[in-house]
């Protein structure tokens, strides 16, 4: 999904088509760049594969950038459904777009995730002790939606437009329109959960987690970080080595959270502010046929779910089970 601001409608992506309306958008020609640049790092003998896919993870931020799409993950799936659209005669055509994807609700059973999923990168850190602060504006809207909702919207899509020979439409699987969710919602409801229960480190010791701290701002952030984690990180490695480190393990627990932080807010920047909603209408008119139809087996209606209840009871208790590792 997009982070540009306002209402994002269910209307299909134009072959060449950007954000930014900047000209020059051509699929031909951005396989070509991506080609020339690859061909380029190969005969550089002094690169290695870590540093090709460096750069080459680069260069598709910095395309992806030029027409308006923050990252290569979203500017990719925009290319897709312009070939789709442009490539598909009289073929139907229906494209789902899920926000941000979470545990299921319900099936197979409540909480099940594999692998860890956006959001869930926030939860493992705090969780874990490593997150203290953050980036962010905590009335902004996180559009999440659990993962059964997303396949059974994708079942009902499909019987829905079985017997059509042409068509093109799109759905928006998401909740930010119908059940929205704040930012700070979700930062409330991990402190609640990660209080009652605490996470259990290696040392068989509870982490106790305290409230995160949100800024507003990339300034009044990197201001705290530096006073938080910078500032005691520089002392910490000087003294680590003038007394021939003796704080290596200190220093290096530190660093670590230090750089998992800072990793985390280069990922979601673009997302931390969003003012993005996603229009359901299509989605809406799909959950009434499906009701219509009893089959009820079939839920995807985001407005079902009681946000708290599903972060504390289900959603976290989820992630710590099958991803915390």
């Amino acid at each position: 999904m997009l982070s540009t601001p306002g209402l994002i409608l269910e209307t299909p992506y134009l072959l060449g088509k950007t954000l930014n309306d900047a000209n020059g958008l051509d699929i031909n020609t951005e396989k070509k760049i991506i080609e020339e640049r690859l061909k380029e790092l190969s005969y550089d003998k002094t690169s290695t594969d870590k540093s090709i896919t460096l750069a080459m993870k680069d260069l598709g931020v910095e395309r992806a950038n030029k027409f308006g799409w923050p990252n290569t993950y979203v500017f990719t799936k925009a290319l897709g459904e312009m070939i789709l659209g442009h490539m598909k005669g009289d073929m139907p055509l229906v494209i789902l777009r899920p926000t941000i994807i979470t545990s299921t609700y319900k099936e197979p059973f409540p909480g099940w995730i594999e692998g860890i999923r956006t959001i869930d990168s926030l939860a493992v850190g705090y969780g874990k002790g490593q997150l203290s602060c953050f980036l962010g504006d905590p009335e902004s809207i996180i559009d999440v939606i659990p993962a059964d909702m997303v396949v059974n919207a994708m079942i009902a899509t499909m019987v829905a437009h079985a017997n059509q020979p042409s068509c093109e439409i799109i759905y928006h699987v998401g909740s930010s329109v119908s059940n929205p969710l704040k930012y700070k919602s979700i930062q409330q409801s991990g402190y609640k959960y990660f209080s009652k229960h605490p996470w259990i480190n290696k040392e068989g010791k509870p982490v106790i987690v305290g409230q995160v701290k949100v800024l507003n701002s990339m300034a009044s952030f990197q201001r705290y970080f530096s006073l938080r984690y910078l500032l005691p990180l520089q002392g910490l490695q000087v003294a680590n080595l003038a007394l021939c480190h003796a704080f290596n393990g200190t220093y290096t627990n530190l660093k670590r959270k230090t750089n998992f932080v800072l990793r985390l807010v280069e990922l979601y920047k673009p997302y931390l502010f969003s003012k993005s909603f996603y229009d359901d209408m299509n989605t809406k008119k799909l959950c009434q046929l499906v009701r219509e139809n009893e089959a009820d087996m079939f839920y995807f209606d985001p407005k079902t779910i009681d946000w708290a209840v599903y972060f504390e009871n289900t959603h976290l208790p989820g992630a710590v089970k099958h991803v915390f590792k």
